[in-house]
């Protein structure tokens, strides 16, 4: 496998599209936690300045705040692959997930948050929509994959892609993995930062005549926060065994919501 290191591109985050957001699911207000690691986390909950500004409650419809946590959890992942872009749809989704963010109650030891986030994560829906994709360029698969070490860890988006560089055969195929570390400081709170951008080529494939070119569609087709992490942090708002909702916080990603089941646990079906 051919693998080429992309380090960061300035020129190439210059060509970021304007993301197109669906309407942001209601945020709670900020938490923090002050914990030993070898000792449960505090119950009580302290607002902070440096924390997610403090909004109103969200707005949940009653027959979805009704649900378990179990059925809400089933609408969703009924719905998300079945999704075909119209409003009511993603009005769904934010009751869905609001309703489930309202309901969780945060793990209390770091030891049991690190057992639950370790593992590979599959992408299955963003509030961070981009423009139109390149015809060009198909993605198929985003992954999130997370290694834990108590306060710290190390954090991998991949995301597998096929391109028609000449716009007829899907000819040239592969991974693009952007390598993270992350530290934990409030909560469940991951600071990320980026380490670099490995472009890898599948065995048998064609080698773009463009690689700078293929990074800039990838670019554009991946949500900013996987793609370009730096300046951005992670709430886990909703975590079980086998999905994971993460609220992002930053300049560029505030509010924005990410959806994410285990690999291989969840049989998604598109029917």
């Amino acid at each position: 496998m051919r693998s080429i290191r992309v380090g960061l591109l300035a020129t190439l985050l210059a060509l970021k599209a304007e993301a197109y957001v669906v309407p942001q699911f209601g945020a709670k207000g900020g938490r923090s936690v002050r914990y030993s690691v070898n000792e449960p986390l505090h119950v009580s909950f302290e607002e902070t300045a440096t924390d997610i500004e403090q909004v109103e409650k969200p707005s949940i419809p009653q027959e979805v705040a009704a649900l378990s946590p179990n059925e809400i959890k089933s609408r969703l992942l009924d719905l998300l692959p079945r999704m075909t872009g119209k409003a009511e749809e993603f009005r769904d989704i934010e009751s869905y997930v609001n309703a489930l963010e309202d309901k969780y109650v945060p793990v209390q030891t770091l030891g049991f948050l690190n057992m639950a986030t370790e593992g590979d994560w599959q992408l299955l829906f963003s509030t961070n929509r981009l423009g139109v994709p390149n015809t060009k360029l198909r993605l198929r698969e985003l992954k999130q994959c997370i290694a834990t070490d108590n306060l710290k860890g190390s954090l991998t988006n991949i995301a597998r892609w096929d391109l028609a560089e000449d716009g007829a055969a899907f000819d040239a195929s592969g991974t693009f993995s952007v390598k993270c570390t992350y530290e934990i400081n409030q909560g469940a709170r991951m600071i990320v930062a980026l380490d670099d951008h490995v472009l890898e080529l599948a065995k048998g494939s064609k080698v773009p005549n463009d690689v700078p070119g293929l990074v800039g569609m990838l670019n554009r087709a991946i949500p900013t926060e996987l793609f370009d992490p730096n300046d951005s942090a992670m709430d886990t708002t909703y975590l079980d065994g086998d999905l994971r909702i993460v609220r992002l916080a930053g300049a560029k990603v505030e509010g924005f919501r990410n959806i994410f089941v285990r690999s291989g646990a969840v049989e998604i079906n598109p029917q």
